[in-house]
């Protein structure tokens, strides 16, 4: 028999405590050992979990068990589930945990504090999609070329039903909200963190790239508009936040914004709140995972195939290698970042605009792909401007964007997105 103990019951812990109970027979058969919950934490013992098993307010009740075989960390956060896991497995207790923010700032010291105990994180990273199986792995013969991921549910949820239904930026918010979808503080979502935690997990099976989430490139959705929508639609693009990773010869790229991507391209017809991830192998080609991002039993379902592999012996090491990858691969700088973008404008309309705003991109070395002239709708006086740039770098559009808004014509800021073709 292998004991679980779960710090935090909550909407995850409470699925994986009942799944293990409810669907026993079959987890037995599959892992070839029974598994039981022993116990569990909660922050208050006098709210019902809706749970059959012991609970605690003390982690270290669970932590410091010699029952239990395995720690399952469900607590959210960071320096405090850091400090439980790594007392868990100094303590000889293999671990799973779904916490995306601790593997952020902590994967690579956990790694070397787990050694040969198995520290596994499938539910981490796209809830119910077994992303972390495919690239540790399925993926295992190959170089990875690129990952490209819708990697957060509310984001896609909104800019859907703004694609779709025309929805305000507001309203759609306000929406994901009263559904659930989105917190009362929605920054962590809409402001690309969430999906910059599952990105940097990802970019360290696949390169061995060891970056915190203030070093690389994080932008969120909070300035699209129906306008960018409409000018995307024109020219064949949906929008998506996406979390990209890039090899550029001997450099990674790790961002994640608002993309512009072909609308006849596999991820961009991932809608709603559905998580999708594509890999291109330098062998097998690109491959799509697609499922349920987060929601209580699907994280719970991703949990237990963690568990079950423990149980089995089939974990392997926390990252992937055997031996530690000298890849050579260093991070990309974000100012050398190099994409297609789109950049809207509101100019005053009056003869000579265009001309000086063309001239300017001349200046800077930035080659113009395609344009359209929209009325302003908030101003009679104005029209705005939209373009698509060649390839550049993102050092040069930042420049660009910074001269654009000191000229007299244009009003307010430059609204810009990337491209990925």
């Amino acid at each position: 028999m292998v004991k679980i103990g779960i710090l935090g019951v909550g909407t995850v812990g409470a699925s994986v405590a009942n799944i293990l109970e409810e669907n026993a027979d079959i987890i037995e058969a599959r892992a070839g050992k029974k598994i039981v919950v022993k116990s569990g934490v909660v922050k208050n013992l006098s709210k019902e979990r809706g749970v059959s098993i012991k609970l605690s307010e003390d982690p270290l009740d669970v932590v410091n068990d010699p029952e239990i075989d395995i720690v399952v960390e469900l607590m959210g956060g960071i320096e405090e589930p850091y400090a439980l896991v790594k007392k868990a497995l100094e303590n000889g207790k293999a671990v799973v945990t779904a916490n995306k923010a601790l593997l952020a700032y902590h994967r690579y010291e956990l790694q070397e504090i787990a050694g040969d105990l198995p520290l596994m994180y499938e539910a981490s990273t796209a809830g119910g999609i077994p992303i972390i199986g495919a690239l540790r792995n399925g993926l295992s013969a190959n170089h990875i070329n690129s990952i490209q991921g819708i990697m957060n549910g509310t984001c896609n949820y909104m800019l859907t039903k703004m694609i779709n239904e025309g929805a305000q930026y507001d309203e759609i918010l306000k929406e994901a909200q009263e559904l659930g979808y989105a917190e009362a503080d929605p920054t962590f979502d809409v402001g690309g963190f969430d999906a910059s935690h599952k990105l940097l997990i990802l970019a360290s099976i696949a390169y061995g790239i060891d970056a915190k989430p203030e070093d690389i490139l994080i932008e969120g959705i909070e300035n699209i508009t129906q306008a960018d929508v409409a000018f995307a639609k024109d020219f064949g693009y949906a929008i998506k936040l996406l979390g990209i990773a890039k090899k550029v010869g001997e450099a990674v790229e790790l961002r994640v914004h608002a993309t512009m991507i072909p609308e006849e391209s596999m991820i961009a017809k991932v809608d709603g709140v559905m998580n999708a991830v594509t890999v291109v192998g330098d062998r097998v080609g690109e491959t799509l995972y697609y499922g349920p991002g987060a929601g209580g039993d699907a994280t719970a379902s991703a949990v237990i195939a963690d568990i079950v592999d423990i149980v089995r012996g089939n974990q392997g090491p926390m990252l992937g290698y055997k031996k530690g990858l000298e890849s050579g691969l260093r991070l990309l700088p974000k100012e050398e970042i190099c994409s297609h973008y789109y950049l809207r404008m509101s100019v005053d309309d009056k003869k000579g605009v265009l001309a000086t705003v063309t001239q300017l991109f001349s200046e800077l070395d930035i080659s113009i792909e395609g344009m359209m002239q929209n009325p302003d709708n908030d101003h009679d006086e104005r029209v705005e401007l939209l373009f698509i740039t060649h390839e550049c770098q993102e050092k040069m559009i930042q420049e660009a964007m910074q001269a654009l808004e000191k000229l007299d014509v244009i009003n307010g800021k430059v609204a810009m997105i990337r491209i990925e073709k």
